[in-house]
């Protein structure tokens, strides 16, 4: 798990950085994000988190978030920047479906920023469609597909 905590942060800092909010390092990420990257078992203790191997090295993830009404939420896809262009983050979203089949979810949603063209572009070819906005931050697209 310590090389999810590396992807998770990762994955924040980049985030940050295309919000026009660069931070140095992990320290100066929100505490939210932060207690992700130092204990990921605490932060998704009800989710499932799918991590991505390249032989022992992790390098994607995704979590589902555990169902609500009926609904799963697919959270943190992030493919290591030197694996992308091999079908990880797509595998990891497949697995994420799958997943969500086999625990009796009827819909899987996603936000994801406007300016992430190739995920959306991804989240298409995989049958997500975009979705009346549940998110009040500016720049979120919603994205949902059926199960």
């Amino acid at each position: 798990m310590d090389r999810l905590g590396d992807l998770l942060a990762a994955y924040h800092l980049r985030t940050e950085a295309e919000k026009g909010e660069a931070v140095a390092d992990t320290d100066g990420l929100p505490d939210r994000y932060r207690a992700e990257i130092l204990d990921p078992r605490a932060a998704f203790a009800d989710d499932v988190v799918l991590i991505a191997l390249s032989g022992e090295t992790a390098v994607g993830c995704l979590v589902v978030t555990a169902p609500v009404g009926g609904r799963s939420e697919i959270k943190r896809l992030w493919t290591d920047p030197d694996f992308r262009g091999r079908g990880i983050a797509s595998g990891l979203v497949s697995a994420a479906l799958a997943h969500s089949a086999e625990t009796g979810v009827s819909a899987v949603r996603l936000s994801v920023w406007k300016w992430r063209s190739g995920a959306i572009a991804l989240y298409g070819r995989l049958g997500f469609t975009v979705a009346e906005s549940w998110e009040k931050r500016e720049q979120l697209l919603c994205m949902e597909r059926s199960v």
